[in-house]
């Protein structure tokens, strides 16, 4: 259970005035069900209370966003397209206090969350980029007497609901480009990490972008404030990022009404490494793929399938890695740091020690401090080898830094081991070139990444096949979600 800190005062938590953390039509006000606390995963201590919006809140969000949605869909795509690079620019003037931000509240690394950052700002310049650059076609209809004109116009009102992992990234990734394609939004945040939301919300509106355009509900009732956004019909559109569980809810629910939705579920990204990979570039790539914030992205690796050839080289390799991780707050400089609550520790704990009782083991650790045992949230990044391709270990997303190996020796086996998850959002091959992209192309994934740890890109369609998801983010396509294409013809004659 979370306690407070006595006396503790961030200067840039204490900047964002989060008791007044609800914004609606350009005004911060104080959330209907009072405030809930945020706290430091490094420490379990509270560093802030935030307005917990309820579902009233909820609908004076969608009333503030559908009175403006006219105007801003109206309004010139230079337009809007300036006042997002403004808010990239205004990103970057303010990347170390988002930074610190995003340590404080997710805990991940300093260098973790600075990455964040950059890669949340360049949404903006990429859509800024994409409002100007409107889609569509003009021609003869084939039976001659009229024209066919293709045009796009914005879906209207759009619902965001984001993630604790990626705080800036995953709203962003929603709000730029939502608006550049004319639409207005309503964001629901993490109740984990709802500060850098409201740091990034000052920002869009310093940046000139028109009040109601962007409103924020910070709430501890997502269910009640989703519900509130999926039942009103001013609501035309529904991103969601977030477990497969929850999704498929809300998908049900969107089609009550037929709702345009978008839907960015879980991963269980294969990490597959062949007789041919370069073994420095495999482990490199592994420690990005697998470690990055601790583990806890949906997109990253998961099982590592290793070719019995070089599995003993490449797990000496990994695992002098890992050991050389530090472990810690990032306040203390360190390079991994907690899960983000004490039940994301007992899950990876848990599906360890049922490896473990079916044989696996330990093979490598990183060192863990002991008061860091009993203060934060923290798991040591490890390396278990002897898994069984069943193991739960294995098929389980883990969300944790734990790199589990099995061993392979024929391709079409491991192809059939990686492609019998019911997820396919992520996957990562290295191999001589070739060999590996041809394996990528067998792989049932949305996104595979070729002998290179980092898959997400701005300007690459985000997004996964079978139980991980509808739709893409980022890329032209991420633009397309929020548009509807409208067809005229016009008599010619």
């Amino acid at each position: 259970m979370s306690k407070p800190a006595p006396g503790y005062a961030s200067p840039v938590v204490e900047e964002l005035h989060a008791k007044k953390g609800v914004f609606v039509n350009g005004e911060w006000v104080a959330g209907a069900s009072g405030t809930f606390a945020v706290d430091d995963p490094a420490t379990s201590e509270v560093i802030a209370q935030v307005a917990d919006g309820s579902s009233s809140d909820a609908t004076a969000a969608v009333d503030s966003a559908a009175a403006s949605f006219i105007s801003w869909a109206s309004t010139p795509p230079r337009v809007r397209s300036a006042m997002l690079s403004k808010v990239r620019d205004l990103m970057l003037r303010d990347s170390d206090q988002l930074a610190e931000l995003i340590s404080l509240e997710n805990g991940k690394s300093r260098a973790d969350a600075r990455a964040e950052v950059g890669y949340a700002a360049e949404f903006f310049r990429w859509y800024a980029e994409e409002a100007v650059r409107p889609g569509g076609g003009f021609g003869a209809a084939p039976a001659g007497g009229s024209r066919t004109i293709v045009t796009h116009e914005p879906v209207g009102v759009a619902a965001l609901v984001t993630p604790w992992n990626f705080p800036a990234a995953m709203a962003t990734r929603k709000i730029a480009p939502a608006l550049a394609a004319g639409c207005t939004v309503v964001l629901k945040p993490a109740a984990e990490t709802p500060l850098t939301a409201i740091a990034v919300t000052r920002l869009i509106a310093e940046a000139g972008v028109p009040a109601g355009v962007v409103n924020l509900v910070p709430s501890t009732d997502a269910a009640g404030v989703v519900e509130t956004w999926l039942s009103d019909p001013r609501v035309r559109k529904i991103s969601f990022t977030g477990s497969t569980r929850v999704g498929r809810e809300l998908l049900r629910r969107a089609a009550d009404r037929v709702v345009n939705t978008s839907m960015e579920l879980g991963g269980n990204a294969p990490f597959v490494i062949t007789e041919s990979a370069n073994l420095d570039a495999a482990v490199e790539g592994a420690m990005i793929a697998k470690f990055r914030n601790g583990g806890q992205a949906c997109t990253a690796a998961n099982g590592f399938f290793v070719h019995e050839s070089v599995a003993e080289e490449f797990t000496a390799r990994l695992g002098a890695a890992v050991e050389a991780l530090v472990v810690g707050s990032a306040a203390d400089g360190a390079e991994i740091g907690p899960l983000v609550s004490r039940e994301a520790v007992e899950k990876v704990e848990g599906l360890v020690a049922d490896a473990l009782s079916h044989g696996a083991r330990v093979a490598h650790r990183a060192p863990l401090r002991d008061e860091l045992r009993s203060g934060g949230y923290f798991y040591p990044p490890t390396v278990v080898t002897g898994v069984s391709p069943d193991a739960a270990l294995v098929q389980e997303e883990i969300f944790g830094p734990v790199a589990p190996i099995v061993l392979w020796r024929d391709i079409d086996a491991v192809l059939s081991l990686v492609n019998g998850s019911e997820f396919g959002l992520a996957a990562y091959v290295f191999g001589e070139l070739g060999q590996a992209v041809r394996l990528g192309e067998r792989i049932h994934a949305g996104m595979v990444a070729i002998n290179r740890g980092m898959i997400s890109d701005p300007a690459a369609p985000f997004g996964g096949t079978k139980q991980s998801g509808v739709g893409r983010e980022g890329g032209r396509a991420g633009l397309e979600a929020f548009l509807e294409t409208k067809y005229l013809s016009v008599d010619w004659v």
